[in-house]
């Protein structure tokens, strides 16, 4: 049975370790500093500020437009002294003059190097040193980085006929101490002020971002890594079965191991050039419309359905005549063929569950970078194809198991129940982002139930099909599986009810879509007769200013309370001055699911996120329709977006450039970024460490 202790053990393994590997980047650092000085004369000294910048990289000028309408300008700040004085301002080298895409005007800024000077009157006898800093704003032709400050210093040889009188001009000479309340905010600003800024300051430093200047071996790495925890997914693991029984069918071995070696290539050629061409081509959004769209999600849930009645035995799997007539030929042509349409069908069925980890990558590409995301493609196939590749090229590695007559038979018929029942999460996926209403929890819930238990049956030999071979007794390995199938099935009978089961969390529906969910029931009671104490909403008291947007079709776990629409919470925030917990989030996302069902369920977690903050979800895959007056024109890809999930994944990617989810984001009541957003993690103490920092914050900009 697919989910043991050991298999949750290793998913967990993967996940918490590998995968945030692969999500969080190094920070950006494409401008280097370094500072030296020049003596003219006993009494004159040049200071130099030499700044090397990365390729596609651009430093802006002293001379821009402060924020809002422009970046923040390369500044200096020398600690008060009164043994020298500058001689004028500090001098640049002639700026490039273009206009600016990021901020939508005509900008002066500096490429490769740029060099800025600034002369000193030396007015001390003694040596002295020179210290301050300088602040400075970078981006290249897609995003930007948050304004960064550098401390400098300057080792001066003192002057032995200084004049004892002269006064420092300290038109540019202030206090680190007063500098900091004048410049902070400014800084603060730039963080909200321009999508881009915002946003290249989480690529920098969160999940999503894809460092430029990182070596390639380790984005390959990393992206391997991933590979392989993308094989423990619940749409690629049952795949496995379909490798199997397709190559168990060609005779000659030769044959069988070349189709097999083309089966893994095609893979790796699928990812790694079809990926990299669609998201060139498409964009990083076809990778939302393959997991979240009606279409493919429907035509997935069929072809599970189709090799689940062939494993129960209902029909062999053949390809299409006019294929066989090819084959025939063109005997060599006609397996690879066969192999490539296996791997095409594998990418397209599991890319559901991969894109979450595949569109880190399609981002960085539908830029107009290449090198980047094939080196990543290339590795993440590379790992993914592996597996399969290996039961492709050794199939009768089976034929090697002890034989028991329709052993085998056994082995594809357990194998179909499971197909069946993970077949009924992209059906699910389809009725949650348009809503149709006719899988919810507890019928999701009754199907699995009915699967396991007659799959249960059949490992006892209670039930048989057309292929199987009569079963004189049973074995202690098919004994033990057939216990930990009914003891999954008497776990999954309290869902029915209403409990959580979190080791399920990935693959139902949201508790939400139950019906007759006892916790709700006890909660609507608590909210009536006010039994317990604790926050408004335990009392009857709503805690949110007005009726929700879409309230009627999202929900937020655990009965929490909140918006589906950003405008609306931000309005909310602004009245109540709380800071707002902004969740990206998914129906199809089972990394979202985990999350509300592990971390979201701390009473800890729970209390914060009911009592500190205006919360909003918003459903980056939902389909339901907007207003005409709610359509936007993206600033990312210039398309209209005119449903709940386009525009909030739009606005995902043009703020956050990021576009996997869960992905959760604290702001002040101004809409301004408080900490770094958080991606994926299981650890409950490091997600309330991250709320807390973000009420912190609030706290002091308060």
């Amino acid at each position: 049975m697919m989910k043991t202790t050991l298999k949750n053990s290793a998913i967990l393994l993967l996940l918490t370790f590998v995968l945030p590997l692969f999500s969080f980047a190094q920070v950006l650092k494409p401008v280097k500093w370094t500072f030296s000085s020049k003596q003219i004369s006993a009494s004159e000294v040049q200071l130099i500020f030499s700044a090397s910048i990365d390729r596609t990289w651009h430093l802006y000028s002293q001379d821009v437009p402060p924020p809002p309408d422009g970046p923040v300008a390369t500044s200096f700040f020398f600690e008060k002294s009164t043994d020298f004085k500058t001689i004028g301002k500090v001098k640049e080298p002639k700026a490039i003059e273009e206009y600016d895409n990021q901020f939508q005007a005509v900008l002066k800024y500096f490429a490769d190097k740029a060099v800025f000077t600034q002369n000193i009157r030396v007015l001390s006898a003694k040596d002295f040193k020179i210290t301050g800093y300088l602040e400075f704003m970078c981006c290249d032709d897609k995003q930007c980085l948050a304004p960064e400050t550098v401390d400098f210093e300057f080792n001066i040889k003192g002057n032995p006929d200084a004049g004892k009188t002269e006064v420092p001009d300290n038109s540019q000479i202030i206090n680190p101490e007063t500098i900091k309340a004048d410049t902070v905010k400014p800084v603060a600003d730039t963080l909200v002020s321009k999508d881009t800024t915002s946003k290249s300051e989480v690529r920098a430093v969160d999940a999503g971002g894809l460092d430029k200047n990182s070596s390639l071996w380790t984005l390959f790495i990393f992206s391997f890594l991933a590979g392989l925890a993308a094989i423990l997914t619940p749409c690629v693991f049952p795949m496995i079965p379909m490798t199997v029984t397709f190559f168990l069918k060609e005779k000659d071995k030769v044959k069988a191991k070349a189709q097999a070696l083309f089966y893994g290539i095609s893979i790796i050629f699928i990812y790694t050039v079809i990926g990299t061409v669609v998201a060139v081509t498409l964009g990083a959004n076809f990778a939302n419309f393959l997991s979240t769209h009606w279409l493919p999600n429907v035509l997935f849930f069929l072809i599970f359905l189709f090799f689940a009645a062939s494993f129960l035995g209902m029909f062999e799997i053949t390809l299409p005549s006019w294929m066989i007539n090819k084959s025939d030929a063109q005997a060599d042509r006609g397996g690879i063929v066969g192999s490539f349409f296996m791997a095409f069908t594998l990418v397209l069925v599991s890319f559901s569950c991969t894109g979450p980890i595949v569109g880190a990558i399609l981002v960085a590409s539908a830029g107009g970078e290449v090198l980047e995301p094939i080196i990543g493609m290339l590795g993440f196939s590379l790992a993914f194809a592996l597996p399969f590749t290996l039961f492709a090229f050794f199939p009768r590695w089976l034929n090697n198991m002890p034989k028991s007559g329709g052993w085998l038979n056994s082995v594809k018929v357990v194998l179909g129940f499971i197909e069946l029942a993970l077949g009924l999460k992209f059906l699910s996926i389809a009725d949650q982002t348009y809503h149709w209403g006719i899988l919810d929890r507890e019928i999701y819930l009754a199907f699995w139930i009915i699967i396991f238990t007659l799959m249960g049956l059949y490992l006892l030999g209670k039930l048989k099909f057309a292929h199987d071979s009569e079963v004189k007794y049973i074995s202690v390995p098919r004994l033990g599986l057939a216990i930990a199938t009914f003891t999954f099935v008497i776990y999954m009978i309290p869902g029915m009810f209403g409990a959580p089961l979190q080791a399920l969390s990935g693959y139902l529906p949201p508790q939400a879509t139950h019906d007759f969910d006892l916790n709700k029931i006890v909660r609507d009671n608590i909210q009536v007769y006010g039994t317990s104490s604790g926050t408004g909403t335990e009392h009857g008291g709503s805690t949110l200013c007005d009726k929700p947007k879409h309230g009627d079709i999202l929900h937020l776990p655990h009965g929490l309370e909140g918006y589906f629409d950003y405008e609306q919470a931000l309005a909310c925030a602004q009245k109540q001055q709380k800071p707002v917990f902004i969740d990206f989030t998914g129906h199809g996302c089972v990394n979202c699911r985990e999350m509300e069902a592990r971390v979201w369920s701390d009473p800890r977690v729970l209390k914060k996120l009911r009592e500190d903050f205006i919360l909003v979800a918003l459903y980056v895959d939902d389909k339901t329709e907007l207003p005409e007056s709610e359509w936007i024109t993206s600033t990312y890809d210039g398309k209209v977006k005119k449903t709940i999930g386009k525009k909030y994944a739009d606005y995902q990617i043009s703020k956050y450039n990021i576009n996997a989810q869960p992905y959760y984001v604290l702001l002040d009541a101004k809409g301004e970024l408080l900490v770094s957003p958080k991606a994926y993690d299981l650890d409950v103490d490091n997600f309330i460490e991250f709320l807390d920092s973000g009420l912190a914050e609030f706290k002091k900009r308060k």
